[in-house]
């Protein structure tokens, strides 16, 4: 790969450079040099091929930092080595400052010259290869645990070694290790699916399973609040735990990760019955016959998650038991995402403050309906990286920002997660049955028991029974549910989207943050 790599060298002292450029003539590089800044630029005017600039900093004439300022000018992705006498701090400063790639302090030696071309030039191979050897041998391992029955905080691990190889894969530009990462993450939700249908009913009735939404605020939250703490819980509609680890480096500028844990959502893993369950502290069923009037079924008409306010000042009045001022935020738009930018310091006079966030929920739905959406976030990869540039830019970061001034603990969070779907399965049911793709509730439901956990009797897993023979399936893995109707073309449709109210990994396994200002 070296005889094809290009170097142009600027220098006034360039004799004196001879022992480094034979070595590295004879390693295969090819190099250009010359004595000034002005030569330099016209050399990079005339030969676009060259592959990286070694540039001295006290050049006479346009010195090393002018030379520089106008490479960049006109070709910003050229990797800009300066070599200097000078370690002033200041020199250095400006020379980071302007985006040089690296730099070496005269005089320099063969070595090290090679070392910053392996790390320029050969850094993204080197990358992929170590990552790709890595992972090769890592896979093995995990696909041993994935067969040896994982209890459900080993399946919490599986599932993070997977993301933080996915997200190493991402950048590794290796698209066989991709592929057979993308194989190990189906066949880890194919046995993920077997033991949450296996084990889901006895967890609802006996109470020995994970931390789930109904019990998390009251397990994770107000012990701090118990302490005289002041509290933030922002709750990240739809947020994965692979979106969290994408965020999290932009988190912690400002705040310091405490702890990362995690909970289980309940099914359906969609909002209407997880997020109330986890403001109202208790199950659907338990929601329905406190507030009736609070809780719609799913086919009724309205606000599926409007009393969630309601719901969460009755937990906080029966599990604190003393009086504290707490409030409740929604964010479902622009303006309300400014306004709470604007009140931000004033939240902090409570002592807790709970902030619904939708902003990734309604990114998955609108991909689903807007072609250019499906153009921006086509894979994982862009739909990971599309949550990381609207939250660098967003609203909620700034308001971070400004909370992050005053002594509280943020708990950040989520209801559910989200699966990319690819499996259609069909479905009969009635008219009254949810249009939701990855549940339905309903009466005489037909359906292919091999994509699905059925629930006959739903109030035995804290689920509302709509009529007496209502029964509740979810599917498993990546299936979604169609209606014979149209199938063709609502299976086109909906391939390749993202859902949720369903069995995976993604959907389940939910991060819980806790993090103090820095």
């Amino acid at each position: 790969m070296t005889e094809q790599i290009k170097i142009l060298w600027a220098d006034d002292e360039i004799e004196l450079l001879k022992p480094q450029l034979f070595f590295l003539e004879k390693k295969g590089y090819q190099i250009i040099t010359v004595s000034n800044g002005h030569d330099a630029l016209d050399v990079l005017e005339e030969d676009n091929q060259i592959d990286v600039v070694f540039l001295d900093e006290s050049m006479p004439g346009l010195s090393g930092l002018e030379t520089l300022s106008r490479i960049k000018a006109k070709s910003p992705q050229l990797p800009i080595v300066m070599i200097t006498k000078n370690e002033a701090e200041n020199i250095m400063e400006e020379a980071i400052g302007s985006q040089i790639d690296d730099y070496l302090i005269k005089p320099v030696n063969p070595n090290q010259i090679l070392l910053t071309l392996k790390k320029i030039i050969d850094n993204k191979r080197l990358i992929s290869e170590k990552t790709a050897t890595d992972y090769r041998q890592e896979f093995n391992k995990i696909s041993m645990d994935i067969l040896s029955g994982p209890d459900f905080n080993q399946w919490v691990d599986i599932y993070k070694r997977i993301i933080s190889w996915e997200i190493k894969l991402d950048e590794s530009q290796n698209p066989e290790m991709k592929e057979i990462l993308i194989m190990q993450k189906s066949d880890a939700n194919k046995e993920f699916s077997k033991y949450i249908i296996k084990h889901y009913e006895s967890w609802m009735k006996s109470k020995n399973g994970p931390l789930q939404s109904q019990d998390l605020m009251k397990t994770k939250v107000f012990p701090t609040l118990a302490l005289g703490k002041k509290v933030v819980f922002l709750l990240l509609d739809n947020l994965r735990f692979d979106q969290w680890k994408i965020i999290e480096p932009l988190i912690s500028e400002i705040y310091r990760v405490e702890e990362e844990d995690y909970f289980y959502s309940i099914l359906p893993t969609a909002t209407q019955y997880s997020r109330n369950a986890i403001f109202a502290g208790m199950l659907p069923s338990e929601i329905q016959s406190k507030f009736p009037e609070d809780w719609l079924l799913d086919y009724e008409e309205g606000g599926k998650n409007a009393s969630e306010d309601k719901f969460l000042y009755h937990q906080v009045q029966k599990i604190i038991k003393r009086d504290i001022k707490s409030d409740y935020v929604k964010v479902t738009n622009v303006t309300s995402a400014r306004h709470l930018l604007d009140n931000a310091l004033n939240y902090m006079n409570n002592d807790l403050t709970a902030v619904v966030y939708n902003f990734i929920d309604m990114l998955s739905h609108s991909r689903t309906e807007m072609e250019v959406l499906k153009e921006l976030a086509g894979d994982e990869k862009a739909y990971r990286s599309l949550t990381k540039s609207w939250f660098l830019n967003s609203p909620l970061f700034s308001t971070l920002k400004k909370m992050a001034e005053r002594d509280i603990v943020l708990f950040v969070t989520t209801d559910h997660g989200t699966i990319r779907v690819n499996n259609s399965s069909k479905v009969l049911a009635d008219r009254e049955t949810t249009t939701n793709l990855r549940y339905k509730v309903g009466k005489n439901l037909q359906f292919d028991k091999r994509d699905v956990l059925e629930i006959k009797n739903p109030l035995e897993v804290g689920l509302p029974k709509p009529n007496m023979s209502s029964s509740y399936i979810f599917a498993k893995e990546d299936i979604f549910f169609l209606y014979p109707n149209n199938y063709s073309y609502y299976n086109n449709f909906f391939k390749d989207t993202f859902q949720h109210g369903g069995i995976s990994l993604e959907e389940i396994i939910c991060p819980f943050i806790r993090l103090v200002p820095r």
